[in-house]
């Protein structure tokens, strides 16, 4: 943009040096004809006039053009501005929604792993008092055992103080 505007004032100038290089004859009286009129006007002051007010009105539409861009610029800035805040409130919530999904889903595994628990130590609970039973069982029987062969040891005639291995 810099360089168009250089243009611009390069051409600008070279006009206003050539105008007063030739001040008298842009400033002698010419006959002009306007189609059903005609007077007596210096053409050249006529021109510059023009070319001045030329000027001017792309000035003003390039300051209005400006202005209006400004104005849309700083509207899409507030619109970007509401429409981030939006999203930040919207990844919020997601956030938050996802923070409260964590927690439900992780007391629902910490109450399956305290029910599995609970369950898993009645079983073993269950199963010691099993193994404790069928222990029991066990030392019944072979109490049992070792009290029939005494007896038929008995019977037979030996005794088992007699027998010096005895730590059955």
């Amino acid at each position: 943009m810099y360089l168009r505007t250089l243009l611009i004032v390069l051409v600008l100038g070279v006009v206003v040096v050539f105008a007063l290089l030739n001040w008298s004859v842009f400033t002698a009286p010419t006959t002009l004809s306007i189609g059903f009129t005609t007077f007596e006007a210096p053409l050249g002051l006529i021109l510059l006039g023009a070319i001045v007010a030329l000027t001017l009105l792309f000035l003003i539409y390039l300051v209005y053009l400006q202005a209006t861009a400004l104005m849309e610029s700083r509207q899409y800035s507030r619109e970007l501005k509401n429409q981030r805040e939006l999203a930040d409130r919207a990844e919020e919530s997601r956030f938050t929604e996802l923070r409260s999904s964590l927690e439900t889903e992780l007391r629902r595994i910490t109450d399956q792993m305290d029910d599995s628990n609970a369950v898993i130590s009645t079983r073993l609970d269950g199963l010691a008092h099993e193994l404790r039973s069928a222990i029991e069982q066990s030392t019944n029987s072979l109490s049992a055992y070792i009290g029939e062969i005494e007896d038929r040891l008995e019977r037979t005639g030996g005794s088992l103080k007699e027998n010096p291995r005895r730590d059955l």
